[in-house]
C-alpha cells in the first residue's frame, strides 16, 4: 500500500493530497509519527481544504501531546466538511483529554445523531455520563449499548458496577453474571459474584 500510494506523490496537487493523506495515517496506524507528520503536513500544504488531511494532522499532534492545537486542526477539518465524522469523533476525545467535559458531550451527541448504532460513540456518552456522576444517564445509554453489542463483559460488568452503586443488588446480580457467562476470567467479576453468593 505505501509503495503504491509514493507512486502518486508526483501528481497534481489533488491526487498529492489524497495519497499523503493516505500515507500519513498509514505511518500513523504504524506508530511511526514522525513519516505521519510529515505526510500530514504535506497533504495539507497540497490541499489546506481537504478535512482528512485536517484530521490526520490533527491526530499526529493529539499524539504529541499537543490537545489545544490538535483542537484546532480538528475544527478546521469540520468546518470545510461539518460532515467529517473522523473529525468530530476526535474532537470530541481531545475535549476530554483537556477536561472540557461538557463540550466533549455535545460532540458526541451530534455524532450520535449522524451514527445512530456506534458503538464508539455511545460508550463515550456514557463514560462522559460517568465523569459527571450522573449513573442513571450513564446506565441508560450503556443499556442502548448492550443492544448494538450485546456480548460485551466489560459493558456487561461496568452495568453491574453501576447497578450496584444505586443498591440494586438483582439488577447488578444480573449483569455481573451475564458478563462471567461471556468472560469467566474476570477476578473483578468473580469476587462480586463470590460476596453476593455469601451474603
Amino acid at each position: 500500500a505505501l509503495e503504491t500510494l509514493k507512486m502518486f506523490e508526483k501528481r497534481d496537487s489533488r491526487v498529492k493530497s489524497a495519497a499523503a493523506t493516505n500515507l500519513s495515517f498509514l505511518y500513523y496506524l504504524e506508530n511511526e509519527l514522525a513519516q505521519a507528520t510529515n505526510y500530514a503536513d504535506l497533504a495539507v500544504n497540497s490541499d489546506r481544504y481537504n478535512p482528512a488531511a485536517l484530521t490526520n494532522k490533527g491526530n499526529t499532534v493529539f499524539a504529541n501531546g499537543d490537545y489545544e492545537k490538535a483542537a484546532e486542526f480538528y475544527k478546521e477539518a469540520l468546518r470545510n466538511d461539518s460532515s467529517c465524522t473522523e473529525a468530530l469523533y476526535n474532537l470530541g476525545l481531545t475535549y476530554k483529554k483537556l477536561n472540557r467535559i461538557d463540550e466533549a458531550l455535545d460532540c458526541f451527541q451530534k455524532l450520535h445523531a449522524i451514527l445512530r448504532d456506534s458503538a464508539q460513540v455511545i460508550h463515550q456518552i456514557a463514560h462522559i455520563y460517568e465523569i459527571l456522576e450522573d449513573p442513571h444517564q450513564a446506565i441508560e445509554w450503556l443499556l442502548q449499548l448492550i443492544s448494538v453489542v450485546p456480548t460485551d463483559p466489560h459493558i456487561l460488568s461496568k452495568l453491574g458496577k453501576l447497578y450496584d452503586g444505586e443498591g440494586d443488588k438483582s439488577q447488578a446480580f444480573h449483569y455481573y453474571y451475564e458478563s462471567y457467562r461471556y468472560f469467566p476470567s474476570n477476578i473483578e467479576v468473580i469476587e462480586w459474584l463470590g460476596a453476593y453468593y455469601i451474603d
